[in-house]
């Protein structure tokens, strides 16, 4: 299929092949009919996108001292492949559309194939002729309503929340700063609500546009024409309300607002302007600022979006879908009318052209729509049947219990990776693609864009989102399993049982349940060729550090200190309900290092939690009565190191600092190893990513034997075990 995409870095557009997505449980995959341009957002994005890269810092300080942090954190190499890995990519455009259902996921009840919806969303409501679409982002379409109205959801929804904060009331009068396309359909739905409407803009045409959808009087804000309105309307007291619906730097529509607002006004920002407010102004009326973020309570809440939990509507009446639905409704009954916005049709392989011209100034629009190819949304229209549904093919497990021995394979070892997120493609795959004897056959995905811009950066041959197809194709040596970490043991079970060897990012399993079931994989398979992504152990400064502090003969006391830091809101490591929690995601990384330097796997486990359980103290015993303890925590400083190891015995000690450097004191001598780049921090990525290879070539054994990954896995997991009973656990596993 095709969708519209834009190289952040270079500011290229293009039309992009791109697989086709998968119809996840939870949502439905829509074919487009129309899309909508919204010519503020898109083209701010656009826009920003052609400037160099000063500009891009200039116009995003919050992502600039994301950067920073991160160079504290990780070094200045990871971090430079990581932004230029995220900025060196296409990124998707769009978050309107309508469509016709082609595909229905498992726990949807509520649409059917052939159905016409509105989709919203900028992840799921693309410029693409498919696009999978959660429950709670998108809307059936009432009978009658045409299809390119119905494109104008999603806008309108954001319109609606707008004028929901500003609770207007029958007979108040409402001031719109800017009239654009958020602007014109504010102004409406105010009408529509018993308010009468004053707009401001500099662009005639526009202000001539929402006089005749409604507004009282419409005016340049430079003018006294808004002014003279606002008095006659309100008989000199102020208008009840302002929305500002405006974009751009210029200061003037606080500035206007604080001025025509009355006493106790409330002033709702919807656009993207410039907002400092006059204080003076502001504290002499006592005005209420609000926000309005988006299209309604349920944005940027995972489990809302993604999982389609729905809020009860008994303590939130409008929300997202809610909004969405309400809007559709109200233009299927004739009450706000969207067709004198529709500046522009263009096809949608068009769509570079389009957008340049829109840029340029060439053409001048409030709204563009894209109609794509084949038009499946008239069906609404002329009758015309919707087209078939795409065929799933069904999953067929390996039968019989048969045994998969170790084997070499020939030069190259091919490869296929599930999952193209960011661990993959900032610190495994830039490690394999220049490798000699490695061919990257084919990323599997379940959003089509990752997929084709892992297949554009790393060179692989083949880019979908059919497992099936990839799990079954003997040409396959390899899988990488690196998802998100719910579904890690299940696609590493499925991959096993169709006799791949596999590496699998960290975590092996979240609960005891998913970890019996690759445990069962591998004994009716009897395919164990399995590699956990423990790479700390392969880092080569902890390895010099390790080999230089020799044997011991007598047990030994490690402390480890992670200071793993807070979270950034959003990220989809707190979705701990599906995800499992930090430590259960990380903390592998850190048994599995102890327990390699120990050289065995600990026998009993006691977690102790403060903080929320976010911090966590987790002491382990091993079987030569050794101990270790992790401090992990997520309350230290940011400036202040990650990681740091200190591992005592014999008469000696093993110092680490965040894999930039090391030291060995042993008997009054203090040898420190360090980086060969300077805060570089190599931990073991590259080394790991050989031996797997090495291993799968020549049918050799595993990097880390199956029987460690087990037990590290257990352990982990044990850890939930005993924070909830406040007492050791014994490990049934341990060598």
């Amino acid at each position: 299929m095709k969708q519209v995409v834009q190289n952040y870095k270079t500011g290229e557009l293009a039309v992009l092949e791109v697989p086709v997505p998968g119809c996840k449980p939870g949502g439905v995959l829509v074919r487009s009919a129309y899309s909508l341009i919204s010519t503020g957002t898109e083209l701010m994005k656009v826009s920003e996108a052609g400037m160099s890269m000063l500009g891009k810092a200039r116009s995003r300080p919050d992502q600039v001292a994301k950067v920073m942090q991160s160079v504290a954190t990780n070094g200045v190499p990871a971090t430079y492949r990581k932004v230029m890995g995220k900025l060196d990519s296409y990124t998707p455009l769009g978050y309107s559309l309508c469509g016709v259902v082609e595909q229905v996921g498992a726990g949807i009840d509520d649409v059917k194939v052939g159905d016409l919806v509105a989709c919203a969303g900028n992840e799921h409501a693309l410029h693409a002729e498919l696009n999978w679409v959660p429950k709670n982002l998108y809307a059936p379409v009432p009978d009658g309503l045409a299809p390119r109205h119905a494109a104008f959801g999603t806008v309108g929804s954001i319109a609606m929340q707008g004028v929901r904060q500003g609770e207007s009331r029958l007979g108040e009068v409402a001031l719109v700063i800017g009239l654009g396309l958020i602007g014109q359909l504010v102004v409406q739905l105010l009408a529509a609500s018993g308010v009468r409407v004053v707009g401001a803009d500099p662009d005639p045409a526009r202000c001539e546009l929402a006089a005749g959808l409604g507004a009282a009087a419409c005016g340049d804000p430079a003018s006294t024409t808004v002014e003279a309105a606002v008095a006659e309307l309100t008989g000199g007291h102020g208008v009840d309300q302002v929305y500002l619906a405006a974009g751009g730097g210029s200061n003037q529509p606080v500035e206007l607002a604080a001025r025509l607002c009355r006493d106790r006004g409330r002033v709702v920002d919807i656009g993207k302007c410039r907002l400092d407010l006059p204080w003076n102004a502001y504290y002499e009326k006592e005005l209420d600022v609000r926000f309005s973020r988006s299209y309604g309570p349920g944005r940027y809440d995972p489990e809302y979006e993604l999982e389609g939990r729905d809020y009860p509507i008994g303590y939130v009446r409008w929300t997202e879908r809610r909004n969405l639905a309400c809007f559709l409704d109200l233009l299927a009954r004739r009450s706000v009318d969207v067709e004198p916005l529709v500046s522009h049709v263009a096809d949608f392989d068009d769509a570079v052209e389009t957008y340049q011209r829109l840029k340029d100034g060439g053409l001048k629009a409030v709204t563009v729509l894209f109609r794509y190819p084949g038009h499946p949304g008239q069906a609404g229209e002329t009758g015309e049947a919707a087209p078939p549904a795409v065929a799933v093919p069904a999953v067929r497990p390996r039968s019989g219990g048969a045994s998969t021995p170790a084997r070499a394979v020939p030069t190259p070892v091919r490869l296929a990776f599930v999952g193209a997120g960011n661990y993959a493609t900032s610190m495994l795959l830039p490690h394999l693609a220049p490798r000699d004897g490695v061919v990257l056959s084919t990323v599997v995905t379940t959003t089509a864009l990752s997929a084709a811009n892992a297949q554009r950066k790393f060179g692989f041959a083949e880019a979908t989102t059919d497992l099936d197809a990839v799990l079954g194709d003997p040409s396959i040596d390899a899988v990488f399993v690196v998802t998100r970490h719910s579904s890690h043991a299940e696609l590493t079970r499925r991959a096993l049982l169709a006799g791949k060897p596999v590496f699998v990012e960290k975590p092996l399993a979240l609960t005891e349940d998913e970890l019996a079931g690759v445990l069962a994989a591998v004994e009716e398979s009897g395919n164990d060729r399995l590699q956990v992504g423990f790479n700390r152990r392969f880092a080569p400064l902890l390895q010099e550090a390790r080999k230089r502090f020799g044997a011991r003969t007598g047990p030994a006391n490690l402390r480890y200190l992670v200071n793993a830091g807070r979270l950034a809101p959003g990220s989809w490591y707190l979705q701990q309900g599906t995800e499992g929690s930090r430590f259960a995601g990380e903390g592998g990384h850190f048994i599995d290092t102890a327990s390699w330097l120990l050289d065995s796997d600990p026998v009993s486990v006691y977690a102790v939690a403060t903080s929320g359980h976010e911090d966590l103290q987790v002491m382990l015993r091993y079987p030569d009565g050794s101990a270790a303890t992790i401090s992990y925590v997520t309350s230290g400083p940011a400036d202040f190191p990650k990681e740091t190891l200190d591992l005592v015995a014999d008469g000696k000690a093993l110092r680490l600092d965040d894999f930039v450097r090391a030291a060995v004191h042993d008997g009054g001598r203090k040898r420190w190893i360090s980086s060969r780049l300077p805060k570089a921090r190599d931990k073991g990525q590259s080394a790991e990513l050989a031996a797997f290879i090495k291993a799968v070539r020549t049918g050799g054994p595993m990097p880390v034997p199956l029987e460690s990954l087990i037990a590290t896995t257990t352990a982990t997991l044990a850890v939930r075990t005993g924070l909830a009973g406040g007492a050791p656990v014994t490990l049934a596993r341990a060598r």
